[in-house]
């Protein structure tokens, strides 16, 4: 048998350009939210800085392989569980309560930094490698095979959860659920596995759902979920009764995103003001000042992204490879679909921040960390074009 193998560019270039663009529309962007003059920080600068720091943390993944990454996928790990606990444990000096929440360290001369952000892409690599390895392990599959999987892919996953829960941030703890369903339905459970636990699962979330709506202390005395997140439902439920309080983010979302209509108001042309809109509401920008067209080319180079993750992940002949592309789309299309489901009042307000396009220093260094890993895939693996047997 002999293989015929196309050594390919070691370089992804073809990502190289879309994170380009993604540069250019998220600089665009937050220039134009900074002209509100709310804050008198210069965000783009320091947008700038946190994509020159995610291509060196590109260049400094990009050189492990494989086993290389599997080396360092626990301790990855164990530092981001240790990270999530002591952002919680930490003093208000060294970490402060914001917007309820206790998520981010205070960092000299960077501001805050937020260990959760890149704990997502610590997740991905510990799946990955949960799967890869139970694969090698257990060749046969059966029954108790699987739900031994199932249970090593849960524990990891709710470890974070819970310490993500008690800062609290539902947002990124919905991020690490979703990161796991997607690793779940590549891992090769069985579906008389999956089917009874996903009908249970639906089941439960209809439940909280509807003690949400009828008696949310419960929720609050049993999962410690806080009154504000519940506020944020029924905002979303009913944002013009709440446009004074929890509703008015939502309600000034959907008027700047509908007064843009088809081509928008033309770039830097705002009349709708929104607080914090150079973060969590960026698309806010978009829908104002592009309109359907811009926001529709936006969300196309995200679609061009995932299709080029999924591309790299059905090439390389690594199941640990394919498992890492796997998260990353979960991890980039839950981010996408929910931020911008939340700004068009789709979705209830998370928090969730739009990948590589909204400000924020932690959320775009994970982003980059994440993206490093497929520039790691493609710089690694060698193509199969074909075979032949002698």
């Amino acid at each position: 048998m002999t293989s015929n193998i196309n050594k390919t560019s070691k370089i992804d270039y073809t990502l190289v350009f879309i994170l380009m663009l993604f540069f250019v529309a998220s600089c665009l962007c937050i220039y134009s939210a900074q002209q509100t003059g709310q804050y008198k920080e210069n965000f783009l600068m320091k947008q700038i800085i946190w994509y020159g720091i995610g291509t060196a943390m590109i260049a400094g993944v990009i050189s492990l392989d494989s086993d290389q990454l599997k080396k360092i996928t626990w301790y990855a790990y164990g530092f981001g569980l240790f990270m999530l606990l002591a952002v919680v444990v930490s003093p208000a000096s060294i970490a402060p309560t914001i917007n309820g929440a206790k998520s981010w360290f205070k960092v000299p001369a960077m501001g805050s930094l937020q260990p959760s952000e890149f704990v997502k892409v610590f997740i991905i690599l510990a799946l990955a490698k949960v799967i890869d390895d139970h694969h090698i392990k257990n060749p046969v599959k059966t029954i108790q095979t699987d739900l031994w999987l199932l249970g090593k892919l849960l524990i990891v996953t709710l470890v974070p959860v819970m310490l993500v829960m008690l800062q609290p941030d539902l947002g990124t703890s919905l991020v690490f659920i979703a990161i796991l369903l997607g690793m779940i339905f590549i891992s090769g459970i069985s579906w008389k596995v999956l089917v009874p636990i996903f009908s249970f699962g639906g089941l439960l979330i209809a439940v909280i759902f509807y003690f949400i709506l009828v008696s949310p202390d419960i929720l609050e005395k049993y999962l410690g979920v806080k009154q504000y997140q519940f506020g944020r439902i029924y905002s979303w439920l009913d944002p013009y009764n709440y446009q004074s309080s929890t509703g008015f983010q939502l309600t000034r979302s959907m008027l700047a995103i509908g007064s843009g209509e088809t081509g928008g108001k033309g770039y830097g042309h705002r009349d709708i003001y929104l607080p914090e809109s150079q973060t969590d509401f960026i698309f806010t920008v978009i829908g104002e000042e592009f309109g359907f067209i811009g926001s529709s080319i936006l969300v196309s180079l995200f679609f061009l992204l995932i299709y080029h993750i999924t591309k790299v992940g059905m090439e390389t002949k690594n199941n640990f490879y394919t498992y890492l592309c796997v998260g990353m789309i979960s991890f980039i299309t839950f981010h996408v679909f929910q931020n911008i489901g939340m700004t068009i009042g789709l979705l209830p307000i998370t928090g969730i921040p739009l990948p590589f396009i909204s400000y924020g220093g932690s959320s775009l260094m994970g982003n980059m960390l994440g993206i490093g890993l497929i520039f790691s895939i493609r710089y690694h693996y060698k193509k199969y074009m074909f075979s032949t047997s002698s």
